[in-house]
């Protein structure tokens, strides 16, 4: 056999192989959740001490633990995801981290669309994110959007897509044995829960620790556990397994309109906790105050940008 191919049939076996979900829990290494200090809330704080609006901002969002999103923007990764779990471990605090780089990201809206060149880059990506990590305790959601956008692509690209997203568990299998990887599955207004189910296992779900419902969505909580045990009866059924899963909560206060791109009217939701009716954790995925894109009431924007006018009015659901 070439040398020169056994890197690339190392890679394949990777992404084949079904690997179990992690014995370690993350829950019991850590006394709640990190807060990011450097949260793009915390920032516009920073730079605006004297704002009429910053009280309400830092006391009801800033101050709610909320992942930290990574992609093409961290920089090299292995550093990025190792500075931000290394301090959420210093202060005894579990991090929620976003892999948010998968090729063709958000290929059907194109809001925040980009990601890595290719699969072998992807690949060399996803590796150091969860090497950066290592043996410190970490929540993973991994690539949101991910199963949901297959609408949009061909069938030789959703293959391609799952032997990506298969291998990204087993890289975190190997080499982040204490973190929990929740495999992103959409929304409830997105996708029939028998379908996702079917996507969810093509995409290697059974080596994962759950999935993940509802980032950066606004359907309320009931809605999402009645979807995510949905989910779970039709994995149950054509598997043979079922998933702990969690919900974005951080937008979610007053449901949706059935808008996805910065709608009015919304608010706030649960503050991320362990447990909450059916999922094993609600938590804030999505930094509220984030645009969606140049939408909305977000219009004029960037997909992350913080609007800090757009921050205050979810926090009183105008």
């Amino acid at each position: 056999m070439s040398l020169l191919l056994a890197p690339a049939l190392t890679l394949l076996l990777a992404a084949v192989q079904p690997g179990a979900a992690h014995a370690a829990d993350p829950t019991t290494l850590a006394g709640g959740f990190y807060v990011d200090p450097d949260s793009s809330a915390q920032q516009w704080l920073n730079a605006n001490p004297g704002d009429g609006r910053a009280a309400a901002i830092r006391s009801s969002i800033a101050s709610v633990p909320t992942a930290r999103w990574f992609g093409n923007w961290s920089g090299t990764i292995g550093t990025a995801t190792g500075a931000y779990a290394g301090a959420a471990a210093a202060r005894g605090k579990l991090p929620v981290l976003v892999a948010y780089n998968i090729p063709n990201r958000d290929i059907c809206a194109g809001q925040s669309g980009g990601g890595a060149g290719s699969a072998a880059e992807y690949a060399t990506w996803i590796a150091a994110f969860a090497s950066g990590i290592g043996n410190r305790p970490a929540v993973v959601i991994l690539e949101p959007d991910a199963l949901g956008d297959q609408s949009c692509m061909s069938a030789g690209q959703i293959d391609e897509r799952n032997a990506m997203l298969r291998n990204a568990i087993a890289q975190f299998n190997a080499k982040a044995p204490n973190t929990r990887v929740y495999l992103d599955a959409g929304n409830p207004a997105w996708i029939s829960a028998s379908t996702m189910a079917q996507h969810l296992a093509a995409a290697g779900v059974s080596g994962a620790h759950g999935f993940s419902l509802n980032v950066s969505n606004y359907v309320d909580t009931g809605q999402n556990t009645a979807y995510g045990d949905a989910v779970n009866a039709a994995l149950r059924a054509s598997n043979g397994f079922a998933k702990p899963y969690v919900v974005d909560t951080s937008r979610n206060g007053n449901g949706s309109n059935g808008a996805w791109c910065n709608p009015p009217g919304r608010r706030l939701g649960t503050p991320t906790q362990y447990g909450g009716g059916g999922a094993e954790m609600l938590l804030w995925i999505k930094a509220p105050g984030e645009s969606d894109g140049n939408c909305g009431v977000g219009a004029g924007s960037t997909a992350g940008q913080f609007l800090p006018q757009v921050a205050y009015d979810m926090i009183f659901g105008y």
